[in-house]
This record gives C-alpha cells, structure tokens and sequence, in this order.
C-alpha cells in the first residue's frame, strides 16, 4: 500500500514537472481543452443518460403498443384454406415485419397455437413486460380457446434499442472529442495571438544581447496590458543602461585621455632626471656613485614603464601616431641588436627579408623589441630564440620563437591582457609587454596568435600585418 502511494506521488510530480516544462502557449491551450473536456463530459453524461432512458421507454411502449393492437385485431378459429385452426386475422408474418417483432398465441398449458415464422422462445406465459432470449416481450390476453384462456406474447429484439443506445453514446464521445481537438486548436491560435507582443519583446532583446547596444527600442503594444507594462519596464531599463553605459564610456574616456596626457607630461621631467643622474653616476664615486647608479637604472624602468603606458593609453583614446612606410625587417634587426648586449647566454638568430607596412616605426620597434625580451626572459640559459620576418600573400609574417618551456595552458588565453605575468617572472616584468605587442598590432591593422613552436617545445608568436598598399584597399 504504501509502495503504491509512493509510486502515485512519484507519477504526480513527473507529470506535474512535464506540465512546467511546457511552453506558455501549450498551458493555455490544454487548460482550455481540459476545462472544455470536463464541461462536454458532463453534458454528454446527462444527455447520454436522459437519451438512452428515453430510446428504451419509447420502445417499451412501442412493444406495448404493437401488443395492444393486435389484441384487438387478433382472431383465432377455423381456418377454410389450410383445414385446420389457427389464427385467421391479421397475418401475423406481415403484421410483424414492419417492426421486426416476433408473436406467439400460447394456451394456458403452454401449447403454442400460432406465431410467426422463425419465432424462438418467448419464455413462459406471463403478465406485463418481460425480457427473454433477447427479446423485449408483452404478454397479453388472447381470444378464449373452447373456454380455454389463451395468451398473446409480442416481442421485439433488444439489439435494436441497444444498437441505438450505442449510435447516441457514439455521437456523444465523436462530440466530445471534435470539442475538445477544436478547444484546443483555438486555444492554440488565441494563446499565439497574446503571445505576439511577448515574442517580439523576446526577439528585440536577442537583438540587443547580440548588438549589446541598450540605445535599442523595444515595440510598445498598443493595448494597456501587464505586456505593455512589461514593454514599458524594459524601455525604461534599457534608457536607464544606455545613459549609465553613455556615463561611463565618457569616464573611461577621460580617464584615457588623463593617463595618455599625464604619461606624456612625465617624459620631459623623467629625461631631466636621468641626465641629472647620469651625470651624477659619472663624477661621483665610491658608495655615493652605487646609489646614483641604482636611482639612474630605476628612472630608466620608470622611463620604460611611462612609455608603454603612453603607447597604451593613446591605442585606447583612439589617437593614432602618423604611419609612413616602414621596412619590419630594419626594425627587427635594430632591435636584435638593440637586445643582443643583454641577452646573455640565449643564441639570438634573425631571419629576415625586406617588407615594407604602413606604420609607426617606433611602436613596431617596441612591438619587435617587447616579443624579443619576452623570449629570452622566460626561457633558460643557453636557449634559442628565433626571429624572421617574410611577405606572403599580401601581410606581412613577423614571427617570434624559443624552446624554452612554452606558456601554461592556464596562462594562454590571458597572455595578452595588461599585468598579466607568469610564475616565476623576473621582477623587471610589468605585465604590459605583450599587452603592448597586441595593442601595436591592432592599431596596425593586424593581429598577434601564439602556438606551439615547430620544435615541438616552446612558444611561437606570430604577428600578421597587412602589407604596405593593401592596408588601404
């Protein structure tokens, strides 16, 4: 019993929960053609009922009927043409066969005197309905045989009245059916009708998710309804984000312009400090010559790190440095031998041939210089570093390769957002060096990608430029 209770519930909440998971419009729809259903049921019971009532008391007065008449009219005696008796009016088989009814005369001992062709058993004599061998049966009062009391059994099948009975339950549940399929094919048609405003509410918002612009408007319904109160709430929302993403972007910009100005001010103080200081490193000596020297190699980092935050400032405030065209290959090799002096014990080796990009030297000069040291900085003593520029198929191909260890995979999609440094990372990183190579290739019309190198360990950086003359195509 209680496995049984258990497994009712369990049933419950499955179809409970396959009823949520069904879209709004097919609710609606079935909750119309159940109520519809509940409503044709009722009415086909009661209807069924009162009709089949009625179709068998019309045929038990039928058979009452049939019985009556021909009480009057039967006439039972001698019978000239066959020589015998029997009953003489009306013809029984023709009386019976427009209704199908069988008819019997029986005498008080059960002797039957005459009947209809075919006729079976029609049970006993007796009084009144009564119901035998499939038949609806009336017995009645028959002519007096000799003194003899005889009776008169009418009968008609019941399969008549049941067959009927079965054509009006038939119509009935046809109606139902034909109620409810309709119920719920309207149901349908006027839930996707109401639905309409919510489906273009959905569709503007997938246009502003994939737009992701709120400056959007969403279609306002025409009728004062909880959807067009819906629509006017999302209007207001979406204002509302527009003027704080319009708020924003405008302090963004400041910001960027702040820092693009502010870094570009700290030059000229930070070029008088470092000739201050290598002035100082030059004449004086001993311990008072180490602190100059270690100020004058502080301000050089500082000097760095302004630069790449001026050059990254100026790519996100949009201002561009005039291009011109320059040949990667000089710049790759001035900055290898730029680098070559402090690169240790690495082997550099430079491969390139002359192509020509629209650009600012000096930003391709640190994006070159920026790959270079990233090289040498994360592989170890005695390490390879590659680097070979070629033109092919109208961009220019900057590549950049070790076989040092490789970057985690961790690590690898995050490689070129700004401050980002690996474990280990010698503290002269600030983070920004790759930063800046993407920034300069963007600005360039380019792209940067890392891969595997060919040899199978280590880091490969490919940077792609469009060639001088298709940039402007």
């Amino acid at each position: 019993m209680v496995n049984r209770a258990s497994f009712i519930r369990s049933a419950a909440r499955a179809t409970f929960s396959a009823y949520r998971r069904l879209p709004i419009r097919w609710r609606l729809a079935g909750g119309s053609a159940l109520l519809t259903l509940v409503i044709l049921l009722g009415f086909a019971v009661a209807v069924g009922t009162l009709t089949s009532a009625r179709i068998r008391s019309n045929f038990d007065d039928g058979v009452r009927l049939g019985a009556s008449e021909l009480q009057a009219r039967l006439r039972f005696g001698f019978d000239p043409a066959s020589g015998r008796a029997g009953c003489i009016s009306p013809d029984l088989d023709t009386y019976a066969s427009a209704e199908g009814a069988a008819i019997r005369l029986v005498s008080s001992n059960g002797l039957v005197l005459c009947r209809t062709r075919n006729a079976p058993d029609l049970g006993p004599p007796g009084a009144g309905l009564a119901e035998h061998n499939g038949y609806r049966v009336e017995s009645r009062p028959g002519p007096a045989l000799l003194g003899e009391p005889t009776v008169i059994q009418y009968g008609r099948k019941l399969d008549d009245v049941h067959r009927t009975v079965r054509r009006v339950w038939a119509l009935l549940a046809f109606g139902v059916l034909g109620g409810c399929a309709l119920a719920l094919l309207a149901g349908l048609a006027l839930a996707r009708r109401a639905m309409r405003p919510i489906a273009q509410l959905t569709k503007a918002a997938r246009e502003i998710e994939r737009t992701r612009d709120p400056s959007r408007r969403v279609p306002q319904p025409d009728a004062s309804d909880e959807v067009a109160e819906l629509a006017h709430t999302l209007e207001g929302m979406l204002q509302a984000l527009d003027a704080a993403r319009a708020e924003r972007e405008e302090t963004l910009q400041r910001q960027r312009e702040f820092v693009a100005d502010a870094s570009h001010e700290l030059r000229t103080p930070l070029t008088s400090v470092l000739s201050n200081l290598e002035l100082l490193a030059d004449q004086l000596e001993g311990e008072q010559g180490e602190v100059a020297g270690s100020a004058l190699r502080s301000s050089r980092r500082m000097r760095r790190l302004v630069g790449d935050l001026l050059l990254l400032a100026r790519a996100d405030a949009g201002r561009v440095v005039p291009h011109e065209p320059t040949d990667v290959a000089e710049v790759l090799v001035e900055a290898a031998a730029e680098i070559e002096p402090v690169a240790g014990d690495h082997e550099l080796t430079v491969s390139a041939v002359p192509a020509v990009v629209e650009g600012a030297r000096d930003e391709l000069h640190r994006l070159v210089l920026n790959l270079i040291e990233n090289a040498i900085r994360h592989t170890p003593a005695g390490t390879q570093v590659r680097a070979a520029v070629q033109a092919r198929n109208g961009e220019v191909l900057l590549t950049v390769e070790d076989d040092g260890p490789g970057i985690p995979p961790e690590l690898a999609a995050r490689v070129f957002e700004r401050f980002v440094r690996g474990r280990g990372e010698q503290a002269g990183s600030s983070g920004l060096g790759l930063a800046i190579v993407h920034a300069v290739a963007q600005s360039h019309g380019g792209s940067v990608s890392i891969e595997r190198a060919a040899s199978g360990s280590g880091a490969r950086f490919t940077v792609r430029l469009p060639a001088a003359g298709q940039a402007q195509r």
